[in-house]
C-alpha cells in the first residue's frame, strides 16, 4: 500500500490531489442537521477523513473536529481548517472517553473494520452521541449521458471494483450497526458540472484505476469519447445529482 497504514487498504491515496479536486460537494444542510441532532457541538469525530470535506463542513457547527485516516498521502492533502486537526491513524484516536458528540464516517464505512471502529466511537462518545453514517450512489446527469455511465460501470469496469463496492450500491443497508436509528431528510449533492469536471471524478474512482492497472487506457478513453458525444459542448455545465443514503443513530 502506498502511503497507507497496514489496518485497510489504501484505494485513493495514490490519487489524493485528484481525489481532492474532483470529489463532489456534500450539502451544508446536513450538517446543521447533524449538528441540531448531536447531543453536543463541542467535539466531532470524523472517521476515514479522506480529503477532510466532511471534516470541514462539520468545524462549521462544532468547535472542533478530529479528522482520522491511516493514508498518509490524504492527510497529506487535506483541507486545512482552524478547527479541524487531522491524525494518520484508523481508529486510534487519542481522544478523551466521552468527550464526542457526533462521529461520522463520509462515503467510507464499507472500508472499515467495523469492530474496532465501533469500540472507538463507543469509548469517545458523550451518553446519547451520535453515529452518521451516509454514502452517495451513481450520480444522474441525462437519460443518454446515464445510458453511457451505467455501461461503463456494470460492464466495461464491473470485474475491478473492491467487493466492499456492493455496500454503496445498497446504501449501506446491509452493515449490521448497532444503532437506534433515526429518519434523516432527504438531502442530495447537486453539482453544477463541466464535461472535464464529469470525467474527472470519474478518474478517481478504485475500479477505473484497476481497470487502467489491468488493461491500459483504451477502456477509458472509449468511454470518455462516448460521453462527450452524448454531453454537447464540452464547456457547458450540466445538473449532476447524487442520491445520498444515510445511516444515523445513537450507538447503543
Amino acid at each position: 500500500m502506498t502511503g497507507a497504514s497496514a489496518e485497510f487498504a489504501d484505494h485513493f491515496g495514490a490519487r489524493a490531489s485528484a481525489y481532492v479536486a474532483a470529489r463532489p460537494t456534500y450539502p451544508t444542510a446536513l450538517f446543521h442537521f447533524l449538528a441540531i441532532l448531536s447531543p453536543s457541538t463541542k467535539q466531532a469525530w470524523d472517521c476515514a477523513t479522506g480529503n477532510g470535506q466532511a471534516a470541514t463542513a462539520l468545524a462549521a457547527r462544532f468547535a472542533a473536529v478530529l479528522g482520522t485516516d491511516p493514508s498518509v498521502d490524504m492527510i497529506a492533502a487535506a483541507q486545512p481548517h482552524p478547527r479541524v486537526k487531522y491524525a494518520t491513524t484508523a481508529y486510534d484516536t487519542k481522544l478523551a472517553p466521552e468527550s464526542v458528540g457526533l462521529v461520522t464516517v463520509a462515503q467510507a464505512l464499507h472500508w472499515l473494520d467495523l469492530e474496532a471502529f465501533l469500540a472507538e466511537a463507543r469509548r469517545v462518545l458523550v451518553p446519547n452521541g451520535l453515529l452518521a453514517a451516509w454514502c452517495y450512489s451513481n450520480c444522474r446527469v441525462t437519460p443518454d449521458i446515464d445510458a453511457v455511465f451505467d455501461h461503463f460501470y456494470t460492464v466495461t469496469i464491473g470485474q475491478y471494483w473492491p467487493r466492499e463496492r456492493r455496500h454503496v450500491e445498497d446504501g449501506y443497508r446491509a452493515i449490521a450497526l448497532p444503532i437506534d436509528e433515526y429518519a434523516v431528510p432527504p438531502f442530495e449533492i447537486i453539482e453544477e458540472w463541466t464535461l472535464a469536471a464529469y470525467l474527472g471524478y470519474i478518474r478517481t474512482w478504485s475500479g477505473v484505476a484497476k481497470c487502467i492497472a489491468a488493461r491500459g487506457e483504451q477502456p477509458i478513453l472509449d468511454f470518455e469519447t462516448a460521453v462527450r458525444a452524448a454531453w454537447g459542448e464540452p464547456r457547458r455545465s450540466r445538473t449532476v445529482r447524487f442520491p445520498l443514503h444515510f445511516r444515523v443513530g445513537e450507538l447503543r
